[in-house]
């Protein structure tokens, strides 16, 4: 009823729905749960208590005329879910591999293209599409419908609009609406959800009112910061994330 190849390496206790295909070069951990009409191509290495619903394609070819075949990888990260009709492509010379984390919700056809890097904890929402090489940091929420360009960057703990066009990075710990997508306030709910301390999230809230609602430019923006506020580990992962940011940030809706 469903076809794992000689030369998978399948864990223990598997479940796997009719008509799945697992081909070679595949390699899955234990206690999964693989839905019917599964495809996992070669290159998967998908880890334990991962649940597949069917008809979800994992390891596809990536969808870029400069792949040439290279041995790349697909990696799903133990407990991740991923549901009907999702596919995750594997990676291609670039970086050699496509990463989906930990505890991942991954919603029914959503597409991960190849080379994309997906922290633990994230929730992706059904029909999302994400361009090669973008990278989404841990405890990101991403709504229903979104579109993300190529090698975008989105921070930790961000709640993106659903049906939104992204074509810049989101910092962590924001709100992130409205056409263009813009900055539209603190993600509040997710930051209490993950325990963060008052201290912390007063931080957040001093950082990204000077960041987002002086009127500064980005540049006056990082020194006033910098001169006004306290050195700590959540005001430099901010700012780092900013000044490392290769296609710039979104801007404030106000």
């Amino acid at each position: 009823m469903y076809h794992i190849d000689s030369d998978a390496k399948i864990g223990n206790n598997l479940k796997i729905g009719p008509y799945t295909c697992i081909y070679d070069n595949v390699e899955i951990g234990d206690n999964c749960e693989i839905g019917n009409n599964v495809t996992i191509f070669p290159g998967a290495r998908i880890g334990d208590g991962v649940k597949i619903f069917p008809g979800a394609v994992i390891a596809g070819v990536p969808q870029d005329l400069k792949f040439k075949g290279e041995d790349t990888l697909a990696i799903i990260g133990n407990g991740t879910t991923i549901r009907e009709c999702a596919t995750v492509n594997r990676g291609t010379a670039s970086k050699g591999e496509t990463r989906v984390g930990e505890n991942c919700l991954i919603m029914a056809y959503t597409h991960i293209a190849h080379d994309c890097r997906i922290g633990n904890g994230v929730i992706i929402s059904n029909a999302t599409q994400l361009a090669g090489e973008v990278i989404v940091d841990d405890c990101a929420v991403i709504g229903g419908g979104s579109l993300v360009h190529q090698f975008c960057h989105l921070g930790k703990n961000i709640m993106l609009q659903g049906g939104a066009l992204v074509n810049k990075d989101i910092p962590p710990f924001v709100k992130a609406a409205r056409e263009p997508i813009s900055y539209v306030g603190l993600n509040t709910v997710g930051m209490h959800r993950h325990g963060f301390s008052p201290e912390r999230i007063q931080i957040i809230t001093e950082v990204y009112r000077i960041l987002y609602l002086s009127d500064l430019n980005v540049t006056n923006a990082i020194r006033q910061i910098r001169e006004n506020i306290e050195p700590s580990e959540t005001r430099d992962e901010i700012l780092s994330f900013v000044e490392n940011s290769q296609r710039g940030i979104i801007r404030s809706a106000f």
